[in-house]
């Protein structure tokens, strides 16, 4: 993934653009999933393609949330020190790589102060919520579908291999 930058210009190493712009070609497929662009992008590359010139585009984007769980005191509790006993375990294992005073010792009061530190920021978190958000959720960026694009010098020959891919049966597909 690359980063662009509002202060360069120009194209970024390998010809990519340094700014968001839109992709450029014509479509060659169409699939539902992004697993099928992928494997129709990877049949284009066995077949001595060149993959340069193409482009998967999702259409149609959606942010979906899927819902975990319900949220408890538990359970935020549990992991506000658990996500500050790896930050206290870490804190505590660089000070005890460089203070010369009981290695076990720093490494034990990194951990201590860690998960007390988790557990406190975790309950004035939650309680701050006023039970506006009692579940746990994940979020995915989707498409309702994905478009393979390539540039029109070798769009032609894509078109036709892809659909050679799509007369192949279910089982010989890579």
């Amino acid at each position: 993934m690359m980063v662009s930058s509002p202060f360069g210009g120009g194209r970024a190493p390998g010809g990519l653009p340094r700014l968001p712009t839109p992709p450029t070609g014509w479509p060659i497929g169409s699939y539902a999933t992004y697993g099928e662009a992928q494997k129709a992008v990877d049949f284009l590359a066995d077949s001595e393609f060149a993959v340069g010139d193409v482009t998967i585009v999702g259409v149609d984007l959606m942010l979906v949330e899927r819902v975990i769980g319900k949220l408890s005191w538990g359970r935020v509790l549990g992991t506000g020190a658990v996500s500050g006993a790896w930050f206290g375990l870490f804190a505590g294992l660089l000070l005890g790589l460089f203070v010369n005073q009981g290695f076990a010792l720093q490494v034990l009061t990194g951990l201590v102060l860690g998960v007390l530190s988790g557990l406190m920021f975790a309950a004035i978190g939650y309680s701050m919520s006023r039970g506006r958000r009692d579940f746990s959720s994940a979020s995915q960026l989707v498409a309702g579908r994905y478009d393979v694009l390539c540039q029109p010098r070798s769009a032609e020959r894509g078109r036709e291999l892809l659909a050679k891919l799509a007369l192949k049966p279910p089982s010989a597909n890579p």
